[in-house]
């Protein structure tokens, strides 16, 4: 009838790392996106940039 041993502080360390999982998983859940949805973003932040670039002025000097 022995209870079983445990050493408080691995059983802290264990608790804390399970509480932060939970945090991490709701994290991911709430704040995390898709490949998808990080390509869609990456494509039209490129295609914006392309536009802007072909809308540019280049000042030469035509006094030469």
């Amino acid at each position: 009838m022995s209870a079983e041993i445990v050493n408080l502080r691995q059983f802290k360390k264990k608790q804390l790392r399970s509480e932060k999982e939970k945090q991490a998983e709701q994290n991911r859940v709430s704040f995390g996106r898709t490949k998808v949805e990080k390509n869609l973003t990456k494509a039209l932040n490129e295609k914006a940039e392309r536009s802007h670039d072909q809308g540019r002025i280049d000042k030469r000097d035509d006094d030469e």
